[in-house]
């Protein structure tokens, strides 16, 4: 599992289009969970770091692996 960092997240519509951006990433199995409150995401798969991020990013949000 990897644990992504996001900050910019204010509300639900925040945290849809965050896990709907990580759910395209190739090699991403599933979104474990997106949480406003803990301010991250957590993804099982493969996927490559810097692919999580940039899918955060297109979301419109700014993120990090933690």
């Amino acid at each position: 599992m990897t644990t992504i960092k996001i900050e910019g997240m204010t509300c639900h519509h925040c945290v849809k289009a965050v896990n709907e951006e990580l759910a395209k990433v190739p090699g991403v199995t599933k979104v474990v969970e997106v949480s406003l409150e803990n301010k991250n995401a957590v993804v099982e798969g493969s996927a490559d770091n810097a692919a999580l991020i940039a899918a955060v990013a297109e979301a419109g949000y700014e993120a990090r692996v933690a």
